[in-house]
Order: C-alpha cells, then structure tokens, then sequence
C-alpha cells in the first residue's frame, strides 16, 4: 500500500475489523476504539437498517479519520433516529477536516460552559511579563474598541494596544462603553419565538463579535430606529450599485451583516476592526457591488491573493457564501456564520 492508498482509505477497510487485531498490531487503545465505533455503526446490528445501507453508500470515498470524528461529535446526541439522520447528512460531506467541522458545530448544538474570569501573571523573562484576562465579552469589547481607537492603524496593533492599556490603567480614567450599535441579524422562525416570549432560547450575533440572547435584546434600550437590510436565499443582499472603490457606508454596515469578522478561519478580528475587501480586487476589473465584498483584518486584506495564486490563498462568495479558498482549492468556510448562513442554511 502506497501513501496515496493510506489516506484515501475509506470506510470498506473496516468491514472485517476486529479489535484483538488491531491491539496485537501495536495501534492505541484510544485508536482501536474509535475504529471499533465507526465499524459498529456500519457493520454492527442496528434497528435501522435502512438507514445503515444509505450511509455505508455515501460514507465510501470519505476518509477513516472523517468518519471517526463523526462517530466520536455524534456521542453528544440523544436517540438512535436523531444520530442516524444527522449522520446521513455528514457522510454527504466532501470537503477538508476543517470544513466537516464547521459543518458538524452546526448540526450538533453542544452547551459550552463559559470560562470563569480570570486575571492571570507569567513569571518574569528578559524584563517582560505576560497578563491573561479572561472576562465578560462585553466590556472586553469595549477595551478592544477604545485601544483600537487610540492607536495608528498603519503600524502593528498589539505593541501599540499594550503600551496605551498601561496608560489607561496609570492614569484611572476607566474605560468608556463602547457605542452598541442595534444591526440584528435573526431569522423570522427564531423572531416569532422571541416575540412570543421565549427570548432566552434564541442567540443573537453582533458585529462586535460579541452575543445576546434574545431577552437580553428586549431589554436593551436601542432607541425608536433600527436599520433594515433584507437578504435573498442565493443572491445574498439586495444589490447597492456603486462606481467608486471605495464602499460607502450602507455597503460596509451591510457587508460586516454579511460577513460579522474577518473571512479568514479563525482569524480573531471581529467586523468592528475589518477593512472592506474587494473579493475580485479593483485592479482587475472588480466593481464595488454587494456581491464583491467581505471582511478582512488589515493583515489577511494585505496578504490576500488578489490574483488567487498566493501562498494565503483568497476569499470567494460561491452562492452568495463567503469563502476562504486555500492555495489547494479547499473552501472553508467562515469562522463566524454571517446573514446567509444564519438566515438561511
């Protein structure tokens, strides 16, 4: 068997597995029993059988490692049917680990337990110490918004945001909130139940990056206007035709809805601190439209690849979704859902 053999090796490689083998071949015990749950699934007694049959068919040609992670996020599901038909609905996927992933977060909902606040000192190295603050998302936010704000945006932000957060801190003249502006992004299903008074079962994305719940979003004193920006299921926004380069304001408000941080996976920028992008770049023909904008932080906008042949790869809006395109052609996409994938997928 050659390299190319191995990571292609899919789910038919299991049919005869069997542990006793598997643990005399020197593999881990932790190995042996992911392995010995993906060959139960397919090839174990089950009720439904059916259902078995469909996903073995769709499952070949998806790698082992794939397969595994499915199983192990699947545990977290309560009853055989729920599993069975989101499984069927994974084992469809053809994409990168990164991609499944995404793709599995937004089918199985996990409670994640917050992190307690915490104020954390390294020791001393070379005269410099490191402070890790872990505290509530609001007023984080509303730190980053101020020392984003009183910084060059042409030079390097941490050295700059660290020298003026002493400076705060010396001087006691606390931190400003930040101004909450009230861009709302919730489908109607999860509008009516707000409104009919089951608010705290809806979560709500801001472009700062941060959360609300939807009680929380009753409770909020935003004032007698709200901005309105409606959305097509494959064309994305309503169109704001526009002949300059740069964005004007309606489109980038629209664009961080479209794209609430930086379009690069895992890129911690959230839409309050992006540029506007132009996914085909300006110098190529790309026109300031609706449909040729994203968010990227100032690093991913300048190492983009505007002529799709760089080492970071580019940005792309297949069916009106955001994209990032690694230099291999994998697609993965953002981090962060925006508008379309909240409202409609």
């Amino acid at each position: 068997m050659n390299f190319t053999d191995f990571v292609s090796a899919g789910v038919s490689v299991l049919a005869d597995f069997d542990r006793d083998v598997a643990m005399a071949a020197g593999l881990s015990s932790g190995r042996v029993r992911d392995l010995a749950r993906v060959h139960h699934t397919y090839f174990g007694p089950t009720q439904f059988t059916r259902k078995q049959r469909d996903a073995l068919e769709a499952a070949h040609g998806l790698p082992v490692d794939q397969l595994v992670h499915i199983e192990k996020k699947l545990l977290a599901v309560e009853g055989a049917a729920e599993r069975w038909r989101i499984r069927l609905d994974l084992v469809r996927h053809r994409g990168s680990y990164r991609a499944l992933t995404k793709r599995i977060k937004r089918l199985i909902k996990q409670p994640v337990k917050p992190a307690p606040p915490s104020c954390k000192f390294s020791r001393s190295k070379a005269g410099m110490r490191t402070m890790i603050l872990t505290y509530n998302e609001r007023d984080l936010a509303d730190l980053e918004h101020l020392l984003r704000k009183l910084i060059d945006a042409d030079d390097p932000a941490a050295a700059q945001m660290a020298h003026t957060l002493i400076g705060i801190l010396r001087d006691g003249k606390g931190i400003p909130k930040a101004n909450f502006r009230p861009i709302i992004l919730v489908p109607i299903a999860d509008w009516a139940r707000i409104q009919s008074g089951h608010a705290d079962e809806v979560t709500l994305i801001c472009t700062d990056g941060t959360t609300m719940t939807g009680a929380e979003y009753m409770e909020h004193e935003f004032g007698d206007i709200l901005e309105v920006a409606a959305f097509h299921p494959q064309e994305g926004p309503v169109n704001l035709y526009y002949a300059e380069r740069c964005a004007n304001a309606k489109q980038k408000v629209m664009s961080k809805l479209l794209c609430p941080a930086c379009a690069f996976p895992d890129c911690k920028h959230s839409a309050e601190t992006t540029q506007t992008h132009h996914i085909n770049a300006w110098r190529y023909g790309g026109m300031t439209n609706m449909d040729n904008l994203a968010e990227l932080c100032p690093f991913h906008n300048g190492v983009n690849a505007d002529n799709r042949q760089g080492p970071f790869g580019y940005i792309d809006n297949p069916n009106a979704r955001i994209h990032w395109v690694a230099p291999n052609g994998t697609r993965v996409p953002m981090t962060t859902p925006g508008a379309m994938e909240l409202l409609f997928d």
